[in-house]
Parts: C-alpha cells; sequence; structure tokens
C-alpha cells in the first residue's frame, strides 16, 4: 500500500480518479453532446502539435498518482480515433500507483483495435450506445453510425478479453429514447454488459437541455422493476457514481447515474485533463488550469516537483458542487448564481 499524504478539496474530497481526453474529435454528432449544427466540416478542431503527446499525458498521470490518483479513464470525443493508443495505455498501467486504466468509447471502430487494447494493459471498456432502434440511434448520434456497427464492437471487446468488464452508457431523453430502454436492457440481460442509465445533463452550453427532458432515475426505476423486478446492491467502492441495482431473476444488473435527481457531488473525487493540457475540477466547470504551458516550459522540463505543486494546490482550492447547486433550483435550466451563469467547457472537450 501507497503511504501517500493525500490532498483534499475544501469540501473533503481526495483526489482519486483522473480522466484524460486524448481526443476532441468524434466521429459521431451526439445531440447531447457535439450537435452537427455547431461541429460541422468546417469546425476547427485541435491540430495534432496542439494537443498533448504522449510523454506529457504520461507525466500528468505519474505526477497526479504521487497525488494519490489510483483510476485513469481515457476518454474523448472519440479516444479510439487518436493513432497508436495501446502504446499509451501500456505507459499508464505502468506508471507507479495506477491500478486501474479503463476507456469511454462509442464502440464503432473497436473491431479493428479491441485486441491491441487488451494486449497493452486496458482494464475496462465502457461504451456508449443510446437506442437499438436505429431511426432513434441516428436522431440521437447525428445520422453517424448504427446500432448494429456498436453492437459489433461490444462483441469484438468480449472476445478480446474484455467480457465481465464492459458497461453500456445509456443517456436517457424523454420522448426520444426512454421508450426503448427495456429492449435495451433485454438484449444484455443474461450477458455480462452491465448498462448504465444516464439522465440527461446540462454539460456544455450547445444541447438545447431543458430539466422538463430529464427522465429521473427513479421513474425508470419504477418502469423497469414492474418488468423486471430489481433489488439494490451495495457500492464496489465509496463513492461509486453509479447506483447498482441487480435482477431478482439473476439475469444481471444495471446502474443509475443521476446527477440531475440525485446529485453526488459529496463523493466526487475526479479531475479532467483536456486534450490540450487544460485541467479541470468539474464536468461542469467554466474554465481550466492550462498545464501544457507548465509542461513545455524549457526551464520546467523533466521537474516534476513544479507540475506537483501545482496539481495539488489546482485541487486543495476545488469547491466544485455544480450538480448539488443545481438542485436548489428545481424550476430552471440554468443556476442564477455565478459562476454558473457563464459557458461551460463542452463535453467533447472533457470527456464525460
Amino acid at each position: 500500500m501507497r503511504n501517500i499524504a493525500q490532498d483534499v478539496d475544501r469540501h473533503g474530497r481526495p483526489l482519486r480518479d483522473l480522466r484524460i481526453s486524448v481526443m476532441d474529435r468524434c466521429n459521431f454528432r451526439c445531440s447531447y453532446c457535439m450537435p452537427e449544427s455547431t461541429y460541422h466540416e468546417g469546425f476547427q478542431f485541435l491540430a495534432p502539435r496542439d494537443r498533448l503527446d504522449f510523454d506529457e499525458i504520461e507525466r500528468v498521470a505519474r505526477v497526479a498518482a504521487s497525488l494519490g490518483v489510483t483510476k485513469i479513464r481515457l476518454t474523448g470525443g472519440e479516444p479510439l480515433l487518436r493513432a497508436d493508443l495501446p502504446d499509451l495505455i501500456e505507459r499508464l498501467v505502468h506508471v507507479p500507483g495506477i491500478e486501474d486504466v479503463a476507456l469511454t468509447t462509442n464502440g464503432v471502430l473497436l473491431p479493428r483495435c479491441a485486441q491491441a487494447l487488451r494486449q497493452a494493459g486496458l482494464q475496462r471498456v465502457t461504451i456508449s450506445l443510446d437506442s437499438l432502434d436505429p431511426a432513434v440511434f441516428a436522431r440521437m448520434s447525428g445520422g453517424r453510425g448504427d446500432p448494429a456497427a456498436v453492437l459489433k464492437g461490444v462483441e469484438a471487446a468480449e472476445q478480446a478479453g474484455f467480457q465481465g468488464h464492459i458497461k453500456i452508457n445509456t443517456v436517457v431523453q424523454r420522448g426520444v429514447n426512454d421508450a426503448g430502454v427495456p429492449d435495451l436492457l433485454a438484449h444484455f440481460r443474461n450477458t455480462e454488459c452491465v448498462v448504465r442509465l444516464i439522465e440527461y445533463m446540462d454539460v456544455g452550453n450547445r444541447n438545447g437541455w431543458e430539466r422538463m427532458d430529464v427522465v429521473p432515475s427513479q421513474e425508470l426505476l419504477t418502469r423497469i422493476n414492474a418488468i423486471w423486478p430489481v433489488a439494490a446492491l451495495s457500492p464496489h467502492y465509496p463513492g461509486e457514481v453509479a447506483r447498482r441495482y441487480g435482477y431478482v431473476d439473476g439475469a444481471g444488473e444495471i446502474g443509475f447515474i443521476s446527477s440531475v435527481s440525485a446529485p453526488f457531488c459529496g463523493a466526487c473525487s475526479r479531475a479532467r485533463l483536456s486534450s490540450d493540457g487544460k485541467l479541470y475540477t468539474c464536468l461542469f466547470a467554466t474554465q481550466g488550469t492550462d498545464l501544457r504551458a507548465l509542461l513545455r516550459n524549457p526551464r520546467h522540463a523533466g521537474d516534476d516537483e513544479v507540475l506537483r505543486t501545482v496539481l495539488s494546490h489546482i485541487w486543495s482550492q476545488r469547491t466544485d458542487r455544480y450538480s448539488e447547486e443545481r438542485a436548489t433550483h428545481p424550476a430552471g435550466k440554468t443556476i442564477p448564481k455565478r459562476p454558473y451563469t457563464q459557458d461551460k467547457i463542452e463535453m467533447h472537450y472533457i470527456g464525460g
């Protein structure tokens, strides 16, 4: 066991998880993340030189681990668009103190790389799948891809050895895909894939979020329980984001991520690193800290202590509790408090 003087933020929350966006681009245009109206063919994404390289990412991960981080998740955009990603994974799994490296993807590129990811040491995969209905899927993905392609990605992950370590993330929107949730659950019952139903959140500024479009987890749970009785399960670890339920008939488990109706800010231990090197301490943040400039400053080449001091200071000053503050304004779509009236960072930029 590591002997680390654990930093905590101003609400007493330790830094345990680091989410690293390796790519701001995506091959989908999901309406709740990267709507086509904004992210069209003329949109200027980051140039390769503007993204952190693997040496820089590994350096941040190593310093974060020295502050208590044990879990890393690679995100995007779509992380599988990043060339040579297995090389980065192999580096990260060998960082002292890192116990778990996972990946979130839309899944369509997994057939070509799942085996390489597994061989590199990736331990878990989360695959986004919002509907099995091709028309609904097209509506939510901006007309990119189809559910059959995602299911082939799930199959590829299973064949590569991730069986038992695959989660399916489904963002549920009222009147869009909520009616199809039972079909999605039925598909994955009696498998080792765990479907997690995510309340539609007001991440970023461009998805047109309205509270009326949110299907509260409790409502979904009631619907599901009427079809297949479920029972609550204990968390795998303190601060687990998803509330776990098992089918009473033994057909597997599902999870609920309820950031809107039941905020879990009090247990949040996550920091997020954008692909261009900005560190954010909340999914709903309005600004981040530029680490790329520090990493590329010749005066600090190889000086991890400077980076460590910066990371420690950022976390120790953290006060974020956006979802809890949102919950105090049940009638509105925005939070009438500074700094929450400012633009929030977009989801594709820092991952979900």
